[in-house]
């Protein structure tokens, strides 16, 4: 990589590494959405004056490894504070990861130089579909990681919010790069030659007005009050043994003070498994909402009869306790993918031998309403939720996001939990 550097692709692996760099700006919490575009318009700019692919494909690298290290580092945080994992080697590992989700954004440029002809519109076009041909290989690649898909910068007050409910986080990444691209590639010094590529651009915002003012689902059912609890215990006294009983004491306290009817604790507020509470706890939190007719749902570990370990969520209260088992799991996290055996020699990493749900699982019924849960990041991946629809009328993530401390995760996971929301047209409840 050094090598390639050299000479005349270090005048553009730089500003591409800054541009990427950039656009995560345009993501929460700062919320400067327009950089989206500045960062996307910026790399279009440079792959249109690329010579050769492989120029093409530093920069898209470069674009790539900028926005993920400034946009995903925070991954830093559970590998070294709470997987114990030395400094220099989680560095190192943060380092591998990103570039290996730069690669995606690497391949588009690579091909957008290749194929690129024609006019201007075609050009925005190329870019768009390579666009979104990169990212949805990196959301399905290696049980796939599509966070920081540009999509997700594009919540309200962007205007493109609007089209999330018609063609999804994937689609409006493609919309977005393809004004981007004409805005780049658009002939400024030739004022005969912009209004095409300026009506165009014009058009997907009017048009995106039109369809924000379109009603697409409407409520089901009475009103329900929702408690979403956060225990609030630090990460590493969770999983600490001579804390276990504290963190129980915990969770019944925020049960009993709670008044909703529909109550919500979060993944792993148990830190073990079902069959290791204390006797008759379960049906402690169950009776404090049953008595005023309520639903508790929390996040818990379950084992089968053959002896598989499953990141679940049960419900207990009112009507028959019902069960949810994760099934899009964190790799290295919750498995461990072949031949990385040596991960866990140098990362503690509680309950991580775990064993994917079913994939077809129905809602839970809760209080008249029909909840489809998902357990952390399986929200990023809008298809697989697609199972559940169109029986649900609410969505349910519970998280344990404090794996990654104080850092960009919870902000970026509550945008995407919000994109899941508009594109479904359902609340998403998170707890």
């Amino acid at each position: 990589m050094i090598a390639l550097l050299r000479g005349r692709l270090t005048p553009v692996f730089l500003p591409a590494l800054l541009a990427g760099g950039v656009s995560v700006l345009g993501f929460a919490p700062f919320g400067w959405f327009v950089l989206a575009f500045l960062g996307v318009g910026a790399l279009a700019f440079l792959l249109e004056r690329a010579p050769d692919a492989r120029t093409g494909f530093m920069c898209g690298l470069g674009w790539g490894l900028g926005a993920f290290l400034a946009g995903v580092s925070w991954l830093y945080v559970a590998l070294n504070r709470f997987g114990g994992m030395p400094m220099p080697l989680a560095a190192f590992a943060i380092l591998l990861f990103c570039l290996y989700l730069a690669l995606y954004p690497a391949l588009a440029g690579a091909l957008y130089v290749r194929l690129k002809s024609g006019g201007l519109v075609w050009r925005g076009v190329l870019f768009a579909a390579l666009w979104i041909l990169a990212e949805w290989l990196r959301g399905v690649v290696f049980t796939g990681f599509p966070w920081l898909a540009t999509g997700y910068s594009q919540t309200p007050p962007s205007p493109l919010a609007a089209y999330l409910p018609v063609i999804g986080v994937y689609g409006v990444g493609g919309v977005l790069a393809f004004v981007s691209a004409l805005a780049a590639l658009a002939p400024w010094r030739r004022l005969r030659g912009l209004p095409r590529p300026l009506a165009i651009i014009a058009g997907v915002f009017v048009l995106a007005i039109g369809l924000g003012r379109v009603e697409w689902t409407e409520p089901e059912g009475e009103p329900l009050s929702v408690a979403l609890i956060q225990t609030n215990v630090e990460q590493d006294l969770k999983w600490a043994p001579g804390h276990f009983a504290e963190v129980l004491q915990t969770n019944l306290r925020l049960v009993s003070d709670s008044r909703a009817d529909f109550v919500v604790l979060p993944e792993t507020t148990l830190p073990t498994l079902v069959e290791r509470l204390p006797e008759g706890y379960l049906d402690l939190l169950g009776g404090m909402v049953s008595e005023r007719g309520g639903t508790l749902v929390l996040g818990v570990f379950s084992r089968d009869d053959a002896g598989h370990i499953f990141n679940a969520a049960i419900s207990v209260g009112n009507g028959p306790q019902q069960h949810y088992a994760k099934r899009h799991l964190v790799p290295f996290g919750e498995y461990s993918p072949p031949f990385f055996g040596w991960f866990y020699r140098l990362a503690d990493i509680p309950m991580s031998d775990q064993t994917r749900g079913a994939r077809e699982q129905p809602p839970m019924s809760v209080l008249g309403q029909r909840v489809a849960l998902n357990i952390c990041y399986e929200d990023l991946f809008g298809a697989e939720l697609l199972s559940s629809l169109p029986q649900a009328t609410l969505m349910l993530n519970i998280s344990n996001l404090a794996w990654y401390g104080d850092s960009l995760a919870q902000p970026q996971h509550l945008q995407i939990a919000r994109v899941r929301a508009l594109e479904t047209g359902r609340p998403m409840l998170r707890s």
